[in-house]
């Protein structure tokens, strides 16, 4: 489990809790139990993707371990990123609900909320769970009559309170995809955590990416990295090979599989997210209302320590209890 507190965003889940417990809609628990036991999982992104695929495949194994027919669709918006290609993955992902008739929709991340539930399902006799939405559910105006969530957040004083051990100064740079998704997490470190980046750099290229790594190493203290799925033609070796030979500032990221590149991760952990969306769907089918579900924060994680960039920076013990990259 995550240690720490994260006082910063009590009032936002006190808001969520409390709405998530507005009177439902009445839910017949005899239809319900009656209709296919059917759920379609909706991916904002393409398969491929190593945070949704860990998702989508804890959805489907929970699932179908109860009798559950389950069927993925991806909507691909993380490499098509345009407002046209999102909503027009949308439209396709709505005429796949149509047609596959799901007794539930589970999904996961910001853009199947935004471009699908919210615009065509709000309030529908449609059940819906979400996971991966980021930080704050209230933008899209939810909770709904038909809606639970998981919302995700991120350990980001943890990780800047362990970079501090090892850093020789203050300063620290946000190092990230340029997306909607990470603009809006850069954002909500500020509001929720009141962390202060000095430099921040939004990539849309490995070279990019390589480039701000390379000058953050003289720009900043410290280095947190958030998300690299945005960015086709990104090369694990060849990432690899720079991070562990040019590494001279403590780094850290949320992400397990982007702890190769760095010293240290707080991971989240994907499969949590989709356990649970697909736990609220069978209770759901089931016959429980999903406004009777409360709307709750991710709390798994799990401390990550490399030492090949630990010893590059003459750092020689890892934290207790952490997992070791050697």
């Amino acid at each position: 489990m995550l240690t720490g507190s994260m006082t910063g965003r009590r009032g936002v889940l006190a808001g969520l809790t409390a709405l998530s417990l507005v009177p439902s809609l009445i839910w017949g628990r005899r239809a319900r139990a009656q209709a296919p036991r059917r759920v379609l999982h909706i991916d904002s992104y393409h398969r491929g993707n190593t945070w949704n695929d860990r998702i989508a495949q804890a959805v489907t194994a929970t699932l179908e371990a109860a009798g559950v027919e389950v069927k993925t669709i991806h909507l691909d918006t993380k490499r098509k990123p345009s407002t046209a290609e999102k909503e027009a993955a949308a439209e396709r992902a709505k005429a796949e609900i149509e047609s596959f008739a799901p007794a539930v929709v589970t999904m996961s991340d910001d853009n199947a909320v935004k471009y699908l539930l919210q615009p065509y399902f709000k309030d529908s006799d449609l059940p819906f769970v979400f996971c991966g939405l980021n930080w704050d559910a209230s933008i899209y105006e939810l909770p709904y009559e038909n809606t639970t969530g998981m919302v995700e957040v991120s350990p980001i004083p943890q990780i800047i309170k362990l970079l501090q051990l090892h850093a020789k100064g203050d300063k620290i740079a946000f190092l990230a995809e340029d997306t909607p998704t990470k603009h809006k997490e850069a954002q909500y470190h500020k509001e929720l955590f009141d962390i202060n980046y000095d430099v921040f750099y939004f990539v849309s290229s490995f070279p990019e990416w390589k480039d701000a790594f390379l000058r953050a190493q003289s720009e900043v203290d410290m280095l947190v990295f958030f998300g690299v799925g945005a960015l086709t033609d990104w090369d694990e070796t060849e990432a690899l090979n720079l991070t562990e030979a040019e590494t001279r500032i403590p780094s850290g990221t949320d992400f397990a599989w982007l702890a190769p590149y760095t010293l240290l991760a707080v991971a989240k952990v994907p499969e949590e997210q989709g356990r649970w969306a697909a736990q609220a769907a069978l209770e759901i089918l089931d016959g429980v209302a999903p406004s009777r579900i409360p709307i709750t924060y991710n709390k798994e994680g799990e401390l990550i320590f490399n030492m090949r960039i630990a010893r590059r920076l003459g750092i020689e013990e890892a934290p207790p209890l952490a997992k070791i990259l050697d």
